[in-house]
């Protein structure tokens, strides 16, 4: 057993955990191998994630595959990654259900090939009644055009008198997103080194912590996302209050 995980608190665990699934196409050039061979052993590196916070006992977790800009990467490499995802899906399966994970997606799936959005739907309808984790794949997702949508669907709702326009708030918003059924993130992690957010859950992280490492997708490991965790759980969370009021 690692001695990070005994360092664990786990009665405060996050309860949504979200990971930038960053540096696949680094860690194979670093390497002197094709991107494809990075994307490749990041799916691995998916299965660690998985079942070490399933184990753990995290209740949400929600990966960002691919975003609405990855659209614009080399066809060959789309390609790639729509039949990564379909094998993993299909390998992946029995480890889902053998550890009670639900299996959901966010994003605009109707951008996917038939196939990839076909795997994809059976393998939600055929975890839809597990109950340990919910697992949360962003698939062709962007937080700009989740919320532009939100949008348009709450001035829809007041054009047509379903809502009024004094009536409209924070709950409003969430109800019209496509993790309205998700808590808002606790713990973002970012692997790879870079600093920043690339529209992923703009809005659900507005108070969650933030965590970057210089880990390649790759080599993320048990141990470093016990570290994650571990730096979390020394964070003070205040929501806006002082330190003397959460005391």
């Amino acid at each position: 057993m690692s001695n990070l995980l005994g360092k664990i608190d786990k009665e405060n665990l996050p309860r949504h955990l979200a990971i930038i699934m960053d540096g696949n196409g680094r860690w194979a050039m670093l390497k002197g191998l094709i991107r494809t061979v990075g994307h490749e052993n990041g799916s691995k590196a998916v299965r660690i994630a998985v079942e070490t916070c399933a184990k753990l006992g995290i209740e949400n977790l929600t990966l960002y595959a691919f975003s609405t800009e990855n659209w614009n990467r080399p066809k060959s490499e789309v390609e790639l990654l729509m039949k990564l995802l379909i094998s993993s899906l299909k390998s992946e399966l029995k480890s889902l259900v053998d550890n009670d994970i639900r299996l959901i997606t966010i994003g605009n799936i109707e951008k996917l090939p038939k196939t990839a959005k076909k795997q994809l739907l059976d393998v939600i309808e055929m975890t839809k009644n597990n109950q340990r984790m919910t697992l949360t794949i962003a698939l062709s997702y962007g937080s700009r055009e989740e919320i532009v949508n939100a949008v348009k669907a709450i001035s829809d709702e007041v054009k047509n008198n379903v809502i009024s326009v004094e009536s409209i708030d924070e709950s409003t918003i969430n109800q019209h997103l496509y993790t309205h059924n998700l808590p808002d993130v606790d713990l973002l992690i970012r692997t790879s080194g870079e600093h920043r957010i690339s529209n992923f859950l703009l809005w659900q992280i507005a108070y969650a912590e933030l965590y970057f490492t210089p880990v390649l997708w790759p080599d993320f490991k048990e141990d470093d996302l016990y570290s994650a965790i571990i730096s979390y759980q020394k964070r003070e969370r205040r929501f806006g209050k002082t330190s003397e009021q959460i005391k």
